[in-house]
């Protein structure tokens, strides 16, 4: 299928599987420096007792189990990671147990947590789900409660942030920067660390909540439709809407290309030629949590574009492990055995 400039295409077409699983065994070695908004997603786990409180008409849970998890911006950071690549960490964690817990399932996993500044003055960024379910049942979240602190970063704290993820570019072949508007990526750690690894000519890719105009350079982006349409200030009806916003993206980021997450939907992927890809999502039937699943295309589109991939191919399999993750509970990953099986069963 065609790439003229302004073309545009459903991209429901077989996957060339080889070249896929090809690029795939690619990721291998790939070296990714994550900076951005560290997150520890905690997961109470509880049994229903059949009671109800006293104090309040909510089901009492006997506690199983605690179990914590990589979000956030660690989390496109441990998709990577399963993936086959090296794996570096920039950002902020807490003196506390949520941050000690989340280096150490990180650095379990290979992950290279040198560039996280502790900030004793700064709580770790912790969402808490309780989830409640017996072994006959699904479990299901039941409240969730996040504890942080989205203020501006200490000056010292944002100088230490910049000297690491500096000190790293120049190991690395990707910059990811994944923006969770925590408080984390300010204007100054953008125009610090974004230039330097522009210069260096590695790939750099953005993840973000917020504006992305602040990112202008970046070789790609990976937003989801609603922050795409909240950077551009209004809401795309149509296919048309979407495809002008997309191009209005990549010419205003001067990127190479933006790929916009859609949900149910699919994904759209634009390029700076005028090529426009439309996939339709992989999997809409076995869906047990969307939480992370961005992070997961994000962390899969960088390492086959490192791969080699054009920007189909790299949305394709980006496309087919969100299809994969989304069958998890929480910000799950997929390894490269499971996205080699998906891709091969098509």
């Amino acid at each position: 299928m065609g790439g003229a400039s302004g073309s545009s295409y459903n991209s429901s077409i077989d996957l060339n599987r080889p070249r896929l699983l090809d690029l795939l065994e690619r990721f291998a070695g790939r070296k990714l420096l994550v900076l951005g908004d560290m997150v520890a997603d905690e997961y109470w786990f509880g049994h229903p007792t059949g009671r109800i409180s006293r104090e309040a008409p909510i089901p009492i849970l006997r506690e199983t189990s605690r179990e914590t998890k990589p979000g956030g911006a660690t989390n496109p950071g441990y998709n990577a990671r399963t993936l086959g690549a090296e794996v570096f960490l920039a950002g902020v964690v807490g003196d506390d147990g949520s941050g000690r817990a989340l280096c150490q399932t990180l650095g379990q996993a290979g992950i290279d947590v040198g560039g996280l500044v502790v900030d004793p003055r700064r709580p770790t960024y912790t969402k808490i789900r309780v989830v409640a379910g017996s072994t006959q049942e699904m479990p299901q979240q039941v409240a969730r409660i996040d504890r942080f602190d989205d203020g501006e970063l200490d000056p010292a704290v944002t100088k230490r942030v910049i000297e690491h993820a500096c000190r790293l570019i120049p190991q690395v072949d990707a910059l990811l920067i994944s923006d969770y508007e925590n408080g984390v990526i300010s204007q100054e750690i953008v125009e610090a660390c974004l230039p330097e690894a522009i210069a260096r000519g590695k790939l750099t890719c953005v993840d973000s909540h917020g504006d992305l105009f602040r990112f202008r350079g970046a070789t790609v982006a990976t937003p989801n439709q609603p922050e795409a349409e909240a950077t551009l200030h209004r809401t795309f009806h149509d296919q048309a809407e979407l495809e002008a916003g997309g191009m209005e993206l990549v010419r205003g980021m001067q990127a190479r290309g933006v790929l916009i997450t859609r949900g149910s939907e699919g994904m759209s992927v634009f390029e700076v030629d005028g090529t426009i890809h439309h996939l339709p999502v992989s999997n809409l039937f076995e869906v047990r949590d969307v939480t992370g699943a961005g992070d997961t295309v994000a962390a899969t589109f960088v390492l086959a574009l490192l791969a080699g991939a054009n920007m189909l191919e790299a949305a394709q399999l980006g496309n087919v492990a969100a299809g994969q993750v989304v069958r998890k509970v929480g910000a799950a990953t997929v390894t490269r055995d499971e996205l080699a099986r998906a891709i091969a069963a098509g």
